[in-house]
């Protein structure tokens, strides 16, 4: 195939992909910082009300939706919250569902399992943290007649996305914590979201308070989590 055939596959256009190169111990080096920044990664379920600005959130969901996707069909909606109304109604909604968990739905061993990271059925930083966003899947999508289309792979492409939303978050000097309230259709009601959108991943995003304590988790070794085969 020729460059020009490259260029143009069946109508659609393409561009020359640029690779910035490193050397061997450059790469080691960029590899070994930044998985020692994002090792100091924590969760955090007190959050400081001070302000965080728009234009950091902008850049960390435009990052996020830089993620892989089924087809390119990008199936992914992030709802971005500060109005402190919303919040609290987000709040009171998740709570309730937390309390049905804890009292109702979870087992004596999942509930164990969570001891050690002391939570419970309270979320204030849902109040609390300046920001929350809101993941949602996009199921299918709807054409110009108004017919259903499936998008592809939406759960491997939305977790990408929530990923690197989460690196993007502390990339920029910022805590967050993954709030998975089960079920969440509470959400897609508050936030008046269509009906191909399921909530996916609720996130506090600011700063961490001062101070906050987090358990002293361990992380697995390299050779408990990986097998080379080389």
């Amino acid at each position: 195939m020729s460059i020009k055939d490259h260029l143009f596959i069946k109508g659609f256009k393409h561009i020359k992909f640029n690779q910035t190169e490193f050397s061997s111990e450059e790469m080691v080096n960029k590899s070994e910082s930044f998985y020692q920044w994002m090792n100091i990664r924590r969760s955090v379920r007190e959050f400081s009300d001070k302000p965080v600005p728009k234009e950091v959130i902008e850049n960390i969901i435009k990052t996020a939706s830089t993620a892989p996707s089924g087809a390119h069909k990008q199936p992914w909606t992030f709802c971005i919250i500060s109005n402190p109304i919303l919040k609290s109604e987000i709040r009171k909604a998740a709570e309730l569902e937390e309390k049905e968990s804890y009292e109702n739905r979870m087992s004596d061993r999942w509930l164990k399992d969570l001891e050690h990271l002391g939570t419970d059925m309270n979320k204030p930083f849902l109040e609390i943290a300046p920001w929350l966003i809101v993941v949602f899947k996009r199921a299918f999508e709807y054409d110009e007649n108004g017919e259903k289309y499936n998008n592809y792979y939406v759960n491997e492409s939305v977790g990408l996305a929530a990923g690197m939303l989460i690196t993007a978050i502390h990339n920029a000097g910022l805590a967050t914590l993954t709030h998975t309230p089960s079920p969440m259709r509470f959400l897609s009601k508050i936030l008046d979201r269509p009906d191909n959108e399921r909530p996916f991943l609720l996130l506090p995003v600011g700063y961490a308070n001062d101070p906050v304590f987090v358990p002293d988790l361990k992380r697995k070794k390299l050779n408990e989590i990986s097998k080379f085969y080389e």
